[in-house]
């Protein structure tokens, strides 16, 4: 059954603990928000939305939605993206500061989704990405508060992701720890010359 299933990257943090400007940080030869861009660009998406603060790099393919005001809570960035997406059957939610999730456990997610409601988890606690279906859009649209969607996914079935998978950019030793998990920019052009790198 084909599916219209919207893309939401939430992109608009503070970053305080970082000190700001994490997802343009660089990490592996791109910033950090272009990680999530390259692991769901395979993906047969209907729309791609990012829900953005203002000093956040745009992503190509992607339609940019402001968090307004500049200073709203997690709840507010959620519900712009429910409403930039009309007529989506559901939406797959993904955070622009977890880079190393893989592209194939979006792959996975989205030939495992019933329609309903798919998390992903690590150590038990359900977390992004997931998959909404539209009948749960009215919940989403109705949180309030610094929250996501982690109520409506407590007893979602579940796919799980590594601590190292699940890492999530909050501080400079978080994107450290993110560097030393990918391989250098060197060794990826390496891996795609036609000359094998040398």
């Amino acid at each position: 059954m084909t599916r219209n299933i919207a893309l939401v990257v939430l992109a608009a943090g503070r970053a305080s603990r970082f000190g700001g400007g994490k997802l343009a940080a660089q990490l592996a030869g791109k910033p950090v928000i272009e990680h999530v861009a390259t692991a769901t660009a395979a993906l047969p998406l209907a729309q791609r939305i990012l829900v953005a603060a203002p000093d956040v790099p745009a992503l190509p393919g992607f339609t940019r939605v402001a968090l307004d005001p500049p200073q709203a809570p997690q709840s507010r960035s959620l519900a712009l993206g429910i409403a930039a997406a009309p007529g989506a059957d559901a939406v797959l939610i993904a955070l622009a500061d977890m880079p190393l999730v893989p592209a194939a456990h979006f792959a996975t997610m989205l030939a495992a989704f019933d329609g309903d409601r798919l998390t992903s988890s690590c150590n038990g606690q359900p977390l992004p990405p997931a998959l909404l279906g539209a009948q749960h859009f009215p919940a989403l649209l109705a949180l309030t508060g610094d929250r996501g969607a982690g109520a409506l996914l407590r007893d979602a079935p579940a796919l799980a992701l590594t601590a190292e998978q699940a890492l999530d950019i909050d501080t400079p030793e978080d994107l450290a720890r993110a560097a030393a998990l990918l391989p250098p920019p060197s060794a990826l052009r390496a891996a795609t010359s036609p000359e094998g790198g040398g």
